[in-house]
């Protein structure tokens, strides 16, 4: 059995289960039918031609983690690894294409 698993993922994206469920039940798609925020950003990351490949062969990872307990009214929350002190809440109305890009450019927000 492998102790090591390789990966190519430069850096993670966190992005919290519970808020996407509840904006999911709000009516919130983030331009996704289904999945919330991150199918939503894995799928425009794939678009802007930044993320080639699934899973642990991608440039960058995006993981959907349980609740991380801020609990936002009406929002998602996203953790870039890059900046683990620096915590995002993502609206319902935000521009995924202008987020997508800043979490893929290398200095991170």
């Amino acid at each position: 059995m492998k102790s090591n698993i390789r990966s190519n993922w430069s850096h993670a994206i966190l992005v919290c289960r519970k808020c996407s469920r509840k904006q999911a039940k709000r009516g919130a798609d983030f331009g996704s039918r289904k999945g919330g925020l991150a199918k939503a950003l894995k799928n425009e990351l794939a678009a802007q031609g930044v993320v080639t490949g699934k899973g642990r062969k991608a440039g960058l990872g995006i993981v959907e983690v349980p609740c991380l307990d801020i609990c936002p009214k009406r929002g998602v929350v996203l953790v870039d690894t890059r900046t683990p002190d620096q915590w995002r809440i993502i609206g319902p109305d935000a521009d995924l294409g202008d987020l997508a890009r800043d979490l893929a450019e290398s200095g991170g927000s």
